[in-house]
């Protein structure tokens, strides 16, 4: 939501009364009685039914229009509607940790009603400028390829972006896994659009990896309404800031998936009948994402990392929505078909990928200067890979058969068996240090392991394993 769309809290509940006199699809028209009126995002509730809860985006005259954020099936024409006084509210707070919860806080996990003694609204203000903290660290994750790579930025914004099936999800899992078991503070996981196997399969590996303790899970699922899959993100937002400004907290932040946060914007938008802009996109698309984007930040008080995966439809990297939301990353990942394709996973495309983290005072001189290596070596392995693709690796010169071999050896070693995967893959998941990532580089690129075939990297840890 835009900025300056903040809904202002009224201390006047239940002044607000109408009756209900139609319901189209997800809208509906209230008309009021009486001379109160209701401000913008307002929740309105049912007399009669307090689970209805209609959230206030137009007015005219003595008529409001407004989403519906509940069961439309309970809503009739003469309903008795009494405004709340209020935006919509999450429960915050520790007693959420370990839960599994819908936008309304209510419990999905089947473990017994939630009781909280604080709320928070799902639209807030980004912090200040002079609030951010400007202090950049880099994170581990013990995944190869990223480490070494594209590292991430602690407190920053990391997108795993890529079509269908190039494995989005596992990887965010992964890290997931990798980070919250060695993480100290708290994780909040924003299932948007999320298929109901995906959320049930990351409740089992969290709690399997005793970290569930420390998580709070808040889904708006596939098949609710684009209204509610919408409003999740900015929901977990406000649990994140919570934790971050009240408790002091370092909080990981996970989105999955992000283009799903614009598709149910778009949804929304076209309900609402705005004209839509470019490739079809709402006109509001920038100001939504910043409207979430922009709250993930570090303060003075504690820190937002934020991982989110972004699908990109018909693998068109210059989508619109995609453009938008790659626009606020620190770091970019971008997964490539073509590596999947080719049985190599993570399936990173190098090429693609960046960090606003490759800093030589960040990442150390050591592991710097490697990666310039690398990438240079690696831009000399492309060419040489067309020539190697029409006449063979035979006609390569000694030097440019190295050259193509080590380099080879390299993206092959940045392969890697996930804990996440070990069911399905039968190898046991491996978490690398950094450091023994560089230095296994360095080996390869030297000539260390020129004797051994390229095959020997795939899916290994780091090189100790082959001794």
């Amino acid at each position: 939501m835009s900025e300056n769309s903040c809904m202002i809290e009224k201390n006047k509940a239940n002044a607000v009364r109408g009756k209900v006199t139609m319901v189209v699809g997800q809208i509906a028209e209230v008309g009021l009685a009486g001379q109160e009126r209701p401000g913008l995002y307002e929740v309105l509730t049912a007399v009669a039914e307090p689970s209805v809860k209609l959230e206030v985006f137009f007015q005219t005259g003595e008529t409001v229009s407004a989403l519906i954020l509940s069961d439309q099936a309970k809503l009739y024409r003469g309903m008795e509607i009494v405004g709340t006084g209020s935006t919509l509210r999450i429960p915050v707070g520790g007693e959420l940790l370990g839960r599994v919860i819908n936008l309304f806080g209510l419990a999905e996990d089947g473990d017994g009603e939630i009781k909280t003694q604080k709320t928070s609204q799902i639209y807030q203000k980004p912090p200040l400028i002079s609030e951010i903290a400007g202090r950049i660290e880099v994170l581990e994750t013990g995944i190869k390829a990223i480490d070494f790579l594209v590292p991430f930025v602690k407190g920053g914004k990391t997108g795993f972006i890529g079509g269908a099936g190039v494995g989005k999800t596992v990887l965010l899992t992964e890290l997931i896994h990798n980070i919250t078991v060695r993480h100290q503070g708290v994780s909040i996981f924003a299932g948007v659009g999320e298929r109901v196997r995906e959320g049930q399969e990351l409740f089992r590996m969290l709690s399997g990896s005793k970290v569930m303790d420390r998580t709070v899970m808040i889904l708006g699922q596939m098949q609710e309404n684009a209204a509610i899959r919408f409003r999740v993100a900015l929901a977990a937002a406000a649990i994140a800031e919570y934790f971050r400004d009240e408790e002091k907290k370092e909080v990981l932040f996970f989105v999955d998936n992000m283009f799903r946060f614009v598709q149910a914007g778009n949804e929304v938008s076209t309900l609402l009948g705005m004209v839509p802009s470019e490739q079809a996109y709402q006109a509001t698309l920038q100001t939504e994402v910043s409207g979430l984007e922009d709250r993930l930040v570090s303060t003075g008080d504690g820190s937002i990392t934020s991982v989110q995966t972004v699908y990109v439809p018909s693998d068109e990297l210059t989508d619109a929505g995609v453009n938008t939301i790659m626009s606020f990353f620190d770091t970019a990942v971008v997964l490539s078909r073509a590596v999947a394709q080719m049985g190599v996973y993570p399936a990173i495309d190098i090429g693609q990928s960046s960090s606003s983290s490759l800093l030589k005072n960040l990442i150390g001189e050591e592991h710097y200067g490697i990666l310039t290596r690398f990438q240079q070596s690696l831009e000399r392995y492309n060419k040489l890979s067309h020539i190697v693709a029409i006449v063979g690796e035979s006609e390569l010169s000694v030097e440019d058969r190295l050259i193509y071999n080590r380099v080879r050896k390299v993206i092959n070693y940045f392969s890697q068996p996930f804990f996440t995967s070990e069911r399905q893959t039968g190898r046991k998941g491996v978490y690398v240090e950094t450091k023994d990532t560089v230095a296994d580089v360095k080996a390869i690129l030297d000539g260390a392991y020129d004797n051994m075939l390229p095959e020997k990297f795939l899916y290994i840890g780091s090189m100790k394993e082959t001794k």
